[in-house]
Formats: C-alpha cells, sequence, structure tokens
C-alpha cells in the first residue's frame, strides 16, 4: 500500500491495493492539462514553459510532440461533438481544435477587454464553455507573455452557445481548477490566490448552479500544505484532486478519504482509459497513472 494513505474506510472500496502508481513519461518543465480521448485512446497535457502540448498513446506507451507551439495551452477538455477545448496562456483566450485540425477561438475578450490567461475549463451538459482566468500566464514570461491586465480581476466565465462572455464567479483572488459534480448542480472552484496574496487559504469552494448563474459558495476544503490546483470527479461525486505532492480524494460531503503519494508537485489529473477508471496525474515534470475502481464523469 505504499501508493496509498487511507484515511477513511470508504477509499478502500476505491483503488486497487494491488495497483502502484506507474511513471508514464518525464523531462517536462511544467506538467499541466491533461485530457484523455477516448476516440484514439490517447492522452494529450500541457508543458507550459517549453510552450508545447505532448501526446501519450495507451495502446503501445510512445509518447510524442502533438502540439508546438501552442499559445502556452495549459488546461484541456473534450466539448460534447469531441473536439478539443484549450486555454491558451500566451494566446490569453479558449480556443477549440476543430475535427479538421483547424483553430476556432471561442474567447478573447470580456466587455472588449482582453483575458488574463485562461487556466482550467470543463463544458457543461448544455455545450456552455466554462473557464477560469487568474494571471498566470501574464506574470512573467515564462508560463507565457508578461503583460498588465486589462481586467483588473481574476474571474471565471461562462460562453454559453451563442458565444456570449459572463462573468459568473468574481469572489475569488486567483480561480484555478474546475468540475461539476456528477449532477451539475455543484461548481467546484479551487483558488490558487495565496501566489499573491500571503496566508490567503488554499480552497475548494463549492457553487450552487442556478439558472442564469450560480448561487452562493460553500467552503468544499481547504489544503493543508501545497495547493489545490486541478481536479475532476468520478460518478460517485467524489472529488479526486492536486495537493501539494499528492492527489486527494473527498467524498461528496468534503471528507477527506485518501492520499495517492506523488512525491513531486501536482499540478492536475483526469480520467480515462477504456473504462474511465484509470487516473492521470500531471506531475511537475512527468506524467503517471493509476488504475481505480470507479470511474470518472
Amino acid at each position: 500500500m505504499g501508493t496509498y494513505d487511507i484515511h477513511d474506510p470508504r477509499f478502500r472500496a476505491l483503488i486497487a491495493n494491488q495497483e502502484d502508481l506507474a511513471k508514464l513519461a518525464d523531462g517536462c518543465r511544467w506538467s499541466e492539462g491533461a485530457l484523455y480521448v477516448p476516440a484514439g485512446r490517447y492522452l494529450v497535457w500541457s508543458d507550459i514553459p517549453n510552450d508545447r502540448m505532448l501526446r501519450y498513446d495507451e495502446t503501445d506507451d510512445s509518447v510524442s510532440v502533438f502540439r508546438q507551439p501552442c499559445g502556452h495551452a495549459n488546461g484541456n477538455t473534450l466539448d460534447l461533438q469531441g473536439r478539443m477545448v484549450s486555454c491558451e496562456h500566451s494566446g490569453r483566450r479558449v480556443s477549440r481544435t476543430e475535427h479538421d485540425g483547424s483553430v476556432t477561438v471561442l474567447a478573447d475578450r470580456f466587455e472588449g477587454k482582453r483575458l488574463n490567461s485562461p487556466n482550467d475549463v470543463v463544458v457543461k451538459s448544455d455545450g456552455s464553455v466554462w473557464f477560469s482566468d487568474p494571471t498566470y500566464g501574464i506574470d512573467s514570461d515564462y508560463e507565457g507573455r508578461f503583460a498588465e491586465s486589462e481586467i483588473g480581476a481574476s474571474n471565471v466565465y461562462r460562453v454559453d452557445p451563442s458565444g456570449a462572455v459572463t462573468a459568473v464567479v468574481t469572489d475569488r483572488v486567483r480561480p484555478n481548477g474546475l468540475a461539476f459534480s456528477p449532477d451539475e448542480s455543484l461548481l467546484y472552484v479551487a483558488d490558487t490566490g495565496v501566489t499573491h496574496v500571503a496566508d490567503l487559504p488554499r480552497t475548494i469552494h463549492a457553487y450552487p448552479v442556478k439558472d442564469g448563474g450560480l448561487g452562493t459558495p460553500s467552503l468544499f476544503a481547504t489544503c493543508p500544505h501545497g495547493a489545490y490546483d486541478g481536479f475532476r470527479v468520478d460518478v460517485q461525486g467524489n472529488v479526486w484532486t492536486s495537493a501539494g505532492s499528492n492527489v486527494f480524494c473527498y467524498a461528496p460531503d468534503g471528507t477527506h478519504l485518501g492520499t495517492i503519494k506523488v512525491g513531486e508537485t501536482v499540478a492536475n489529473v483526469c480520467f480515462g482509459g477504456p473504462q474511465r477508471n484509470r487516473l492521470f496525474i500531471a506531475a511537475r515534470t512527468s506524467l503517471y497513472s493509476v488504475h481505480l475502481r470507479v470511474r470518472g464523469i
């Protein structure tokens, strides 16, 4: 059980006791944005400072360059038609890669001002695209291009199928990871604002999803060390999140069920594999995976 720490008996039903953490690739400067593409049985992830996206082929374990340059892409997801949606730091936009390989810009401005540097993105069942927009890609030239924020705030936005862009979360310092609960009644939002405000709690808040926007958030979890970055949710509603050099698993009621010990700073995770029970983990220099007993949504 060297891979896991069990904090609650419920965690035992989610993990395969004999399964060890596997390293799939290394050599990155900052791994982010893991996305599994089931149609091709491959995973795409971002190596932001190197301005490239990499591809891991699940059928033969090969690793190759998927796209370079890539606008210092960070978070990625699939839309309802299986097209890749990406957050680009230096592009300061959210883009969609069409099936023919062309790229469509979904959002690059809010109220006429350029976005900061979109970070993480999720797609709701109605086709709307939700993304966080902190300043990490414009804070320096390391993960993007240094620039002043035109908006003067870091928000979460929704892009409606019509193309309209609406600010839906405006009360976080640096909103980062995003995920919906299985029934889409909650939007989870991580705040990594401690990078800019000393001693700010490292949190995930849960926002009730209502017609036309979001309700008053409640505190879901506070990170004891490191910070929450990206996370994903399984079919039972458990939240699997980066937490310093680990992956924490939280029950829907906020109980910390267990920990996957990775050993280097984790950026985010995603579910993949033919049964969606393989958890891929993008850490600082490497890509890892572990098989679970539960499927991701």
